[in-house]
C-alpha cells in the first residue's frame, strides 16, 4: 500500500493529539526497594550532569513519581514518532539534489 501525503498529515495529527493529553511528567526512575530497617524504601534516581542522584520517597511520591515518568516516556516515544514522520514527509516530498543512490531508512531514522 501506497502512502500518501494525506496519509501522514492525518498520522501526524493523531500523533499531535496525543500531547495534548499528557499530564505531569519527569524523569529518572522509581523503585520499590521493599521493607528497610524504618519500613519500606521507595527512591527516585536521575541523572544530574552525569551523576546519579537518588531521593527517598514517600509512598504516595513514588506512584506519582511512576504516573510522571510513565508520561515521559510516551512524551519521549510520540515525539520520535514525529521526528522520524517529519522526516519521511521531507525527502519524500521536498525537492533535493540529485544523489547516485537512494538515502536508506537508516541514514533518514525513518526505521
Amino acid at each position: 500500500m501506497s502512502e500518501t501525503l494525506a496519509d501522514w498529515e492525518k498520522e501526524y495529527a493523531r500523533l499531535r493529539s496525543r500531547l495534548e493529553k499528557v499530564g505531569w511528567m519527569s524523569e529518572g526512575h522509581v523503585q520499590n526497594r521493599g521493607p528497610g530497617a524504618g519500613g519500606p524504601c521507595y527512591q527516585w534516581t536521575r541523572k544530574v550532569k552525569g551523576k546519579t542522584v537518588s531521593v527517598a520517597l514517600s509512598r504516595e511520591q513514588f506512584e506519582w513519581l511512576e504516573s510522571a515518568i510513565e508520561n515521559w516516556r510516551d512524551l519521549q516515544k510520540t515525539l520520535k514518532e514525529m521526528q522520524q514522520l517529519s522526516r519521511k514527509v521531507l525527502f519524500t516530498t521536498v525537492p533535493h539534489p540529485p544523489r547516485r543512490k537512494r538515502l536508506g531508512k537508516k541514514v533518514l531514522g525513518v526505521n
